[in-house]
């Protein structure tokens, strides 16, 4: 029997392969839309205030901006494979993602996996074109992130053990409660800094040969208080 009975994936650089939020923003967007990652990462915003920022740069209509993640936003090929063999085996996959969410839907029937479960924000719009984000999936007290990966990983976990799969910095608020964590890129340092165990992966190959064959689990760090957590 697997480990675990769940298991979350990021989607911007880990279920794909590119971070499509920053292609559109790079394509679509003002170009000062990186003064809000930098105001992020410095702790001077949160999560919520950037995206929703950066969002209403876009200059494109909703057509436009699909066909370009369609275009420019390929799955990691060990995914859907990587899915197939968690559902043989009873596992839960969601998607949790803290982007501008409306490509993520399009890019998974693509792929032929329009039946994953996907938690993230709601995209707006107003005559076609993108008018802001519904968080619709946020904590209800913190105003930090947008989607609350911390709620998501508390959630799937009544049912039994998490995984949770990621690369970036909102990652390391659902790392900090799984079970097991696989980390690359951006994630390590935060694993480093906050004391999770972590497994570096490269790709969905990498993650299921760890499940097949892990037994005990590192189990979660699970702080009282979530490093993100910011109140109105």
């Amino acid at each position: 029997m697997l480990p675990v009975r769940s298991v979350l994936v990021d989607f911007d650089g880990t279920a794909s392969r590119v971070d499509v939020t920053k292609s559109l923003l790079t394509a679509f967007g003002d170009p000062s839309w990186p003064e809000y990652d930098a105001a992020f990462a410095r702790g001077e915003i949160g999560l919520r205030e950037a995206i929703q920022a950066q969002d209403r740069m876009l200059d494109a209509d909703r057509d436009t901006l699909v066909a370009f993640a369609l275009e420019h936003g390929a799955l990691d090929p060990t995914f859907a494979p990587f899915v197939g063999w968690c559902e043989a085996n009873a596992l839960d996959v969601a998607i949790v993602s803290d982007g501008f969410a409306f490509y993520i839907q399009p890019m998974l029937r693509a792929a032929g996996l329009g039946h994953v479960t996907v938690i993230t924000n709601e995209h707006a719009w107003r005559d076609g074109r993108p008018d802001g984000l519904r968080f619709v999936n946020a904590h209800p007290i913190c105003i930090g992130c947008g989607t609350c990966k911390m709620q998501a990983v508390l959630h799937h976990r009544e049912r039994g053990p998490v995984a949770f799969v990621g690369e970036g910095q909102t990652d390391r608020y659902g790392a900090l409660y799984a079970d097991i964590t696989f980390a690359k890129l951006d994630l390590v340092a935060f694993c480093e800094a906050d004391g999770v165990p972590f497994v570096p992966w490269t790709n969905f190959d990498d993650v299921r040969r760890v499940l097949e064959a892990t037994a005990d689990l590192p189990g979660p760090v699970a702080p009282i208080e979530c490093p993100g957590w910011t109140l109105p």
